[in-house]
């Protein structure tokens, strides 16, 4: 045969190869691009009809196609039916996909996003069983901070939010219309609940000219330049807008359930409910992303509690006549503890320092640490970080509530968990990824507060402290999370009334009743909040269990905790399905 016969045989494959690699490629490459188009869709689809969640989401919406959109807080929907239909009609068009020809990175986001709507649809028909009025965590508490700390990039910016301030009204009657249909399904919050939220509205308004809405606008129009004449006509629209719209919001709001509150028929929890046990499973699944039951939770729970004790009683063994210390000893107090430098930002410092053998390298990103107003602490968490925007996450915020603050050990502490590792560190990883948008929408609660959970019980173990301390310190703080977390599910799956839970607690060694009473209060008015804290950070032990079992000689805390990272938020089954 010719050498030429031979080139030309060659040519000829290789252009076949070419050919057949081209139409490879496109045959993968359209339903990619379907599927992107589709998630984008659904992402700007969220995102339009509420304001405030644009603007936290997106530093620079013109990027993502969503220009010029109207401003609003948007409204409380009630319709159970509706929702459905929608989220079923979501999964059948994701059905349409062949996952198989999806690149990696979508088919995770395709996973997850399936995942996610799957159990939306399972609390779906339960709309009316959901609150946005609970004490600490509703609306009413969120709004002035979310607000507070709304960025101002440019001069619309500010005009958008005056807008908003004139429409809380609005917005506040649409989550009491929405109340006033749970009260006439026989769903209302307990008389005890109504009451602390109507305390915690007028306490809010009360704040009159101190509120913190009023400095907080003011130095965010600092890095405007605004004329004087600019910057006094804002200013007095803000305070036209307090005095005429936030503050009789509030008012009316607290006003509002206090006239409802005749008609609170459960003073217990969720199993008080007709299917309220049904809903509380389904709950409990979507806040955990668990696929375990609720018995299975409890199970899980008890066998960690179980671990914790025996650790705490070999502790004590070799130095104390009394091995099984209660978790309300004294011994296990963290006051008593003064670190050499108590501030925030060090402690931040010397947090992201300890990172380095166990963790990937953070971000470089820059945190400001602010605090709560006084006369709200009581009402308000004893932290929170606020989660930047998707496209800048170089700034970034952790409020402490100084009321929750009794020594600097749960200062430490409280900062691993909203800042290193846990979820600054978390969110800023993860973005720096860059994931697809839509998964920004995905709440998976079990993940990212188990996770912050996992960081702070590791954090006891970086705090210049004796080692025994710590681990006495942490064993016991996780042995009272999962004493609220079973409690979480006596009184909502297994229908405990105050007395009983006082005996649970007291079995424990745990007293004061009033005290007590406090923790069921909060439980009832906000349920399956504790499981995901502790189900999620137990999942994650559980998790490491596995992955050292299944990587065998290849494990280490780095690999591990990267490739939980790098996943990002998820249900843990997903998780166990793309790390082992």
């Amino acid at each position: 045969m010719s050498k030429k016969r031979i080139a030309l045989i060659f040519s000829s494959l290789a252009g076949l190869f070419l050919l057949c690699a081209c139409i490879f490629w496109c045959f993968f490459q359209n339903e990619d691009h379907r599927f992107s188009t589709f998630a984008s869709s659904f992402f700007r689809q969220e995102l339009s009809g509420n304001t405030l969640n644009l603007h936290y989401t997106l530093k620079d919406p013109s990027a993502f196609d969503m220009e010029d959109l109207p401003v609003s807080l948007g409204t409380y929907n009630s319709d159970a039916q509706g929702l459905c239909v929608s989220l079923e009609n979501m999964l059948c068009q994701m059905d349409g996909f062949d996952r198989s020809r999806l690149s990696s990175d979508n088919r995770l986001t395709y996973d997850i996003l399936y995942d996610s709507l799957s159990a939306s649809l399972k609390t779906a028909p339960f709309l009316l069983y959901e609150e946005p009025l609970s004490p600490l965590t509703g609306m009413q508490s969120q709004l002035p901070i979310l607000l507070s700390e709304y960025p101002f990039y440019d001069r619309q910016d500010v005009k958008d939010y005056l807008t908003l301030l004139t429409q809380v009204p609005d917005y506040f009657t649409s989550i009491l219309a929405f109340e006033k249909e749970k009260a006439d399904a026989g769903l209302l919050l307990p008389s005890f609940c109504i009451d602390t939220l109507a305390e915690e509205c007028r306490a809010f308004r009360n704040t009159g000219d101190d509120c913190y809405l009023y400095d907080a606008f003011e130095s965010r129009l600092e890095d405007l330049h605004l004329s004087e004449k600019e910057q006094c006509s804002v200013l007095e629209q803000h305070r036209q807008a307090m005095e005429e719209s936030v503050f009789p919001a509030y008012s009316m709001l607290a006003d509002g359930m206090s006239a409802l509150k005749a008609k609170a028929v459960n003073e217990k929890g969720l199993s008080g409910l007709p299917k309220g046990k049904e809903y509380y499973q389904a709950l409990a699944a979507a806040e955990t992303g668990s696929f375990r039951s609720v018995s299975e939770l409890k199970e899980l729970t008890v066998r960690q509690m179980n671990e914790d004790l025996t650790g705490i009683q070999k502790l004590y063994q070799d130095s104390e006549k009394d091995a099984s210390p209660s978790p309300s000893s004294d011994r296990f107090r963290s006051q008593g503890y003064a670190l050499a430098d108590s501030n925030p930002a060090s402690i931040l410092t010397t947090l992201a320092g300890k990172l380095k053998d166990d963790f990937p390298s953070p971000p470089s990103v820059s945190v400001t640490v602010k605090y709560v107003q006084e006369s709200l602490e009581e009402y308000i968490s004893p932290a929170f970080y606020m989660i930047p925007p998707i496209d800048d996450a170089r700034e970034n915020v952790i409020y402490i509530n100084r009321g929750h603050m009794p020594d600097d050990l749960t200062l430490f502490t409280t900062l691993a968990h909203e800042g290193y590792p846990g979820h600054l560190y978390q969110t800023t990883y993860y973005q720096a990824t860059d994931p697809h948008p839509v998964r920004s929408l995905l709440n998976y609660g079990g993940y990212t507060e188990g996770w912050a959970t996992y960081a702070e019980m590791l954090s006891w173990y970086y705090a210049p402290i004796p080692k025994k301390d710590a681990a006495l310190l942490q064993k016991n703080s996780s042995l009272i999370l999962g004493l609220y977390a079973l409690a979480d599910i006596g009184i909502h799956y297994e229908g405990w009334s105050l007395p009983e839970t006082v005996v649970f607690f007291q079995s424990y060694g745990i007293t004061d009743v009033p005290v007590i009473r406090d923790i069921y209060e909060r439980i009832v008015a906000d349920p399956a909040n504790y499981l995901k804290y502790y189900i999620g950070y137990v999942e994650f032990l559980e998790l490491k269990k596995d992955a050292v079992r299944s990587w065998g000689k290849d494990f280490s805390q780095k690999r591990f905790h990267r490739e939980v990272l790098e996943t990002g938020p998820a249900s843990f089954d997903l998780l166990r399905d793309y790390l082992l």
